[in-house]
């Protein structure tokens, strides 16, 4: 029988819950389907609900409930768990006073607002001292928390907690050589992709969205499917995720992709143990183990040859003129061509990562102080020749192209390169433990693959942090040498 402290506890974590998801519909809905003139309420209306959950949050009664629990042996170690991590979350937050929180809210809602202007009329400078002023208070922010090593260091944990940058710049200083000479070796501008842009009709994509989703275990009744102007993922409980995709007439890959990356988001949230609901244990990892999963589909499932052998025969059945004539050889060529390209959305899996890289040491050394917002488009434009070999023509296809500086998610970006190692260690362990797995894609059969993650990863929640998960699973902290041999591999087919 559940210990009534620990039911008051779990009672007041999934009132807090029930507040944070109701307000994850209002988004979802502003992002799918809310009237364009009922912006001003909703924000209104979400505003008020993520308010009332920070305020219970950070009610002290509730820290004083953890406070005694912790106090308690007679604790399970997964009840244990639930408390040290939620107990851990509440005193950050409590570091940060309301007035600091209303502060960087209207510090990120003028940023946001500048960068918009600044991408329509091509122009950093119009953005640059409202980014300067954020940027300001984002180093503020790294003293209120505090760090070790890196004021850095003190953003990254809002992401993800395994990671510092004293780790980072091992792993891009051991990454960035090999991925070099991969992109020296196979990069070519000579591969036909004219048959990913012909007319694909937009009804019959989202059909094919859907069908993909399916397949790939995508439950119809806990899960769905809509377009957006930008694809996501959002959860409201581990029986209720909602998916998005982008749809371009002219570009096969767009919604493909972007459906597949999004479904293995959307996996892992319904993979989580709903008895955990409203609990740490019932939440996912770290950002990085949740980008692992999307790249583990998109990339190491859904680039594969393997996957295509099944799934281009049923690619045709939905656009026979687009691509009946295509073969299997030259489909995944296209799909797997490498060239340095200006935007980081549709880079490919090798050069995906200089442009990780680049924002990274922008970020680090505008939170340390060595250099200066007016400096950002100089760096970024040097980087990019230096790393990529392009010249960038504009503000807007150089440091204006991403939304994260502007809604203050500093920190944020070293995930996505994190995930995709994450993904290739995976996916390494997943073909040691299942030598026959990619023969069994071949054939259409992606349930082991599925259960394979829903055993190793999906089940355990936030029980560990991304580091500790990794050495679980794989036997070994994170290693980028796997994840050059796995592109080595695949390149070289």
């Amino acid at each position: 029988m559940m210990d009534s402290l620990y039911t008051e506890f779990v009672e007041q974590s999934r009132k807090i819950a029930d507040l944070q998801y109701a307000a994850a519909v209002l988004e979802w809905d502003k992002e799918t389907y809310m009237p364009a003139k009922s912006a001003e309420i909703r924000s209104q209306q979400i505003a008020t609900l993520s308010e009332t959950a920070h305020t219970w949050l950070i009610d002290p009664a509730y820290e004083n409930v953890m406070q005694q629990l912790l106090e308690q042996k007679d604790l399970s170690e997964n009840e244990l768990d639930n408390v040290k991590i939620r107990l851990k979350e509440v005193l950050r937050l409590k570091k940060k006073t309301p007035a600091f929180v209303r502060k960087m809210s209207e510090t990120v809602s003028k940023a946001y607002h500048k960068w918009i202007e600044a991408r329509r009329k091509n122009d950093f400078s119009i953005y640059a001292p409202a980014l300067e002023e954020l940027i300001n208070l984002k180093k503020e922010e790294a003293e209120i928390y505090g760090y070790e090593e890196h004021p850095y260091d003190a953003l990254l944990q809002e992401y993800e907690e395994s990671a510092s940058v004293e780790m980072l710049d091992k792993v891009f200083a051991d990454l960035l050589p090999g991925l070099s000479e991969i992109l020296e070796k196979y990069k070519n501008k000579n591969i036909d992709t004219h048959f990913l842009h012909k007319k694909y009709d937009a009804a019959k994509q989202l059909e094919w969205g859907k069908y993909l989703a399916e397949q790939m275990g995508l439950d119809k009744d806990k899960t769905r499917l809509d377009i957006s102007e930008h694809p996501f993922t959002t959860n409201f409980s581990a029986t209720d995720v909602r998916i998005t995709t982008r749809i371009d007439e002219n570009d096969f890959s767009n919604n493909t992709w972007s459906t597949i990356h999004e479904g293995g988001h959307a996996l892992y949230e319904l993979g989580l143990p709903i008895e955990e609901y409203g609990l740490p244990l019932g939440t996912f990892t770290s950002l990085s183990i949740h980008e692992s999963q999307s790249r583990f589909w998109e990339n190491c499932v859904g680039k594969n040859g393997a996957f295509w052998y099944h799934y281009l025969p049923e690619a045709q059945r939905f656009f026979p003129e687009q691509l009946s004539e295509i073969k299997l050889e030259v489909f995944m060529q296209a799909v797997n061509r490498i060239e340095p390209s200006l935007i980081r959305t549709e880079a490919d899996e090798v050069t995906y990562h200089f442009h990780i890289y680049i924002r990274y040491l922008i970020e680090k050394e505008l939170i340390a102080g060595t250099i200066s917002t007016k400096d950002i488009s100089k760096i970024w434009n040097e980087k990019y020749k230096e790393l990529l070999g392009i010249d960038v023509p504009d503000d807007k296809s150089g440091c204006l192209q991403d939304i994260h500086w502007s809604i203050g998610s500093l920190g944020y970006f070293p995930t996505y390169s994190l995930g995709s190692l994450y993904a290739a260690q995976f996916w390494d362990k997943l073909k040691s433990d299942n030598p026959n797995i990619e023969s069994e894609i071949s054939n259409g059969n992606l349930n082991t693959t599925l259960q394979w993650l829903r055993q190793n990863i999906h089940q355990y929640g936030k029980k560990y942090d991304s580091e500790q998960l990794c050495k679980k699973v794989t036997d070994s902290t994170l290693d980028s040498t796997i994840f050059l041999k796995y592109l080595e591999d695949k390149f070289s087919k």
